[in-house]
């Protein structure tokens, strides 16, 4: 009965709207399965260089960037709900059409054009996931979010393993599919005569919008969040291949992976997090769980090459996912308001395209003139160092908040 209790407590009081965002959420990511597959596609299918399968990634990275940019921007001025379809339907589309190219110009070309079109969609659903949470329940509103996100990698994962076995390009159109299905279910569910532009409907006497580039303690925590993203896309892009060359497990196995992650958040970061939440600062958690993802990725250094020592990595990747990534989001929505929520949003976005771009060149490049080991280690040392980051952060941003209750008092 406790445990029927922990799960109640940690699911009850979201609103409706959030959970159809989540339900939109999960039907998008459940086709989520090109990008995990993209590194192995390009060099095995396509027989592209690493370097060529690295900037490939880098272009998803690139146009990351530019559609958090204009995403922030048009959600602010436009509303969030626009973005989200459009977003939703385009990239759609375009995940279709980059599954019918062959060469490395046209899918590097046409996978920045599909990445801007999604990634415009973060910073939008992130200001509307924002907008339908309380002060009380907006972590749990974000790790709702998580969750259907990460639900969808377990069976897009899976899915994804199983098709990319029979045929590759099978990965575009499912993905594809999804997205559009995503957008037309969020058409039907929260229609768009429901919505009011919070920009629109401020205030005239309310203060005018803060920057989200004028906020140096953002700044700097945006600097820290793209050192651990740096590291974390290596699950992503060169995790695979790693597994795939150096130990040799099959695309079903990673795809095993992959879902092994999102089960483990589907069962338990809302409890964690609902126990958690309230409890020492955001900067504390997210420091203590970029310390764990980097010890995953020193412990394929340590461990022998064994199928069970890949399965102990995800398990810990995924527990420094949980502590770190939800308390995160809680950090920039808490320096927010309606009306400078989209530019945050943005930029936060923005910090993990950005090290979409530089994680596989990153990783290409080491591995190229090291070895695979190499990498291992330095992501674990650059995970310390975002660590210890977010840890004087903390400090600093306590001390001053200190100082100004003192003054104040």
């Amino acid at each position: 009965m406790k445990l029927i209790q922990l799960y109640q407590n940690a699911y009850s009081g979201l609103s409706r709207n959030s959970w159809y965002l989540c339900l939109v959420m999960l039907i998008n990511r459940s086709g989520t399965m090109v990008i995990p597959f993209m590194t192995i596609y390009c060099t095995q299918e396509l027989h592209f260089s690493i370097t060529q399968a690295g900037i490939i990634m880098m272009c998803f990275g690139a146009g990351s960037v530019f559609g958090g940019l204009i995403g922030g921007k048009i959600t602010d001025k436009y509303g969030f709900y626009d973005v989200q379809v459009g977003a939703l339907l385009s990239g759609g589309i375009m995940f279709m059409i980059l599954g019918l190219q062959h060469s490395f110009m046209s899918i590097a070309v046409l996978s920045f054009i599909l990445a801007m079109c999604n990634d415009a969609f973060r910073p939008a659903n992130s200001t509307a996931i924002a907008h339908y949470s309380s002060a009380e329940n907006k972590t749990r509103s974000f790790s709702l979010n998580r969750l259907a996100v990460n639900l969808g990698w377990a069976f897009g994962g899976a899915l994804g393993g199983f098709l990319a076995s029979i045929n590759y390009h099978l990965l575009f159109w499912v993905d594809g599919s999804t997205n559009v299905l995503a957008g037309i279910v969020l058409l039907i569910l929260m229609p768009r005569s429901n919505f009011v532009n919070a920009n629109k409907a401020k205030d005239n006497n309310q203060a005018p919008k803060a920057s989200a580039y004028k906020d140096k303690v953002y700044i700097v925590f945006i600097i820290l969040q793209f050192v651990f993203a740096l590291c974390f896309f290596q699950l992503f892009t060169m995790q695979p291949v790693f597994y795939k060359e150096q130990w040799n497990l099959s695309e079903q196995f990673i795809g095993g992976l992959m879902a092994l992650g999102g089960i483990m958040i589907t069962l338990f970061e809302m409890v964690l997090i609902n126990n958690l939440e309230g409890r020492r600062h955001n900067l504390q958690y997210i420091a203590f769980g970029v310390l764990i993802v980097g010890a995953s990725f020193i412990e394929l250094n340590i461990l022998p090459a064994l199928a069970f020592t890949a399965v102990l990595s995800m398990v810990i990747i995924t527990l420094g996912e949980m502590m770190s990534m939800s308390f995160m989001n809680s950090f920039w929505i808490a320096r927010t308001t309606d009306q400078n929520r989209g530019e945050y949003a943005g930029l936060y976005t923005m910090a993990w395209s950005a090290a979409q771009i530089a994680a596989p060149l990153l990783g290409s490049l080491v591995v190229e003139y090291a070895d695979y080991a190499s990498l291992w280690w330095l992501m674990g040392v650059l995970c310390l160092v975002a660590s210890a980051g977010f840890l004087t952060l903390y400090k600093l941003a306590s001390k001053k908040e200190q100082i100004l209750m003192e003054q104040a008092g």
